[in-house]
């Protein structure tokens, strides 16, 4: 191997996720060309492990979204472009696109549990986090992160830890989980917001009560305030917690520039909540995926990404 190059860190990215074409709109593919643009202007590119997603099975999607809602999703982009929900917009190509989403998370999280990685940025598209198990919404077709987590658990990983720093709430991660004590949703986002969930009464039910941890941000937080509450609400649970795999649902429109949402994040800020995530992975052993989710203004997403890249453990 070169000199400089990390055996430790990898990147998922394929070709097929520009190929989800949904027009005019924020959810677009140039979201990924600017990322791969920076990493690879910036030098970092050649200092990951390289790996391209698959597709993922029907059967592996299955884990989270039921038969009758995968159907429908094919057969609604079968039929070309048009709106699963108000927001969500799909092409022909969108569904196998969403399949290998999905199989680009599933390939991270295979590589990481094999220890042939510490952590692995995984930079697909279409989103997941807000995808409810029936239902595509907010630019989320099928949960990546939901999906990976239910994966993770049948390769034997006894606890899942995601967390979810995207300025609009996981509601659909966090319904997947909400009475399962093996998996614990943390979530940092701006309220009021789409989608309307994520109050700090939202804790888990029955079994899973305990397990949910809402942590809801008002309009221009900034940095200081998003390390105050991973540093006294949420590390003291995340180490009792002792998880095996941590998945970040890593969303960027908490960024100050971003036109979605009224945060004030600056890409340093990302580097410091990233800095806690690798500071508890070596703490507890535990390897790192991050899966991409939101972020729509290019440059504050690429350098947010890379910041990102660079602090993962």
């Amino acid at each position: 191997m070169g000199e400089g190059i990390s055996l430790n860190k990898g990147l998922v990215f394929h070709e097929k996720y520009l190929l989800h074409d949904t027009g005019d709109h924020p959810e677009r593919k140039e979201r990924l060309v600017a990322i791969i643009n920076f990493l690879e202007e910036g030098g970092l590119l050649t200092r990951l492990q390289r790996m391209e997603a698959r597709k993922a099975s029907v059967n592996e999607v299955i884990l989270n979204h039921p038969m009758n809602y995968i159907s429908t999703v094919k057969s609604f982009c079968e039929g070309g472009r048009g709106s699963l929900d108000p927001d969500t917009v799909v092409s022909e190509e969108s569904y196998e696109v969403a399949l290998w989403a999905v199989g680009g998370v599933l390939e991270a999280i295979d590589r990481v549990l094999e220890g042939r990685c510490s952590s692995v940025f995984c930079a697909v598209r279409p989103p997941g986090h807000h995808a409810l198990r029936n239902r595509a919404m907010g630019f989320c077709l099928f949960n990546n992160v939901a999906i990976g987590a239910k994966y993770a658990r049948g390769k034997g990983v006894e606890r899942v830890l995601i967390v979810d720093w995207d300025a609009h709430h996981g509601n659909g991660t966090q319904e997947a989980f909400y009475r399962d004590p093996t998996v614990f949703y943390f979530s940092t986002h701006q309220w009021p917001l789409y989608p309307g969930t994520g109050s700090f009464q939202e804790e888990g039910e029955g079994p899973g009560r305990g397990y949910t941890l809402n942590c809801p941000m008002p309009p221009r937080s900034g940095d200081e305030d998003f390390i105050r509450v991973y540093d006294r609400e949420f590390l003291p649970r995340a180490k009792d917690f002792s998880p095996g795999l941590i998945l970040i649902s890593a969303g960027y429109d908490g960024h100050r520039m971003d036109p979605l949402a009224s945060l004030k994040l600056t890409t340093q800020g990302f580097a410091e909540l990233t800095f806690r995530i690798s500071d508890l992975s070596r703490e507890t052993h535990t390897p790192v995926v991050g899966v991409l989710e939101g972020g729509y203004n290019l440059s504050a997403l690429a350098e947010s990404v890379a910041a990102t890249i660079e602090a993962l453990p």
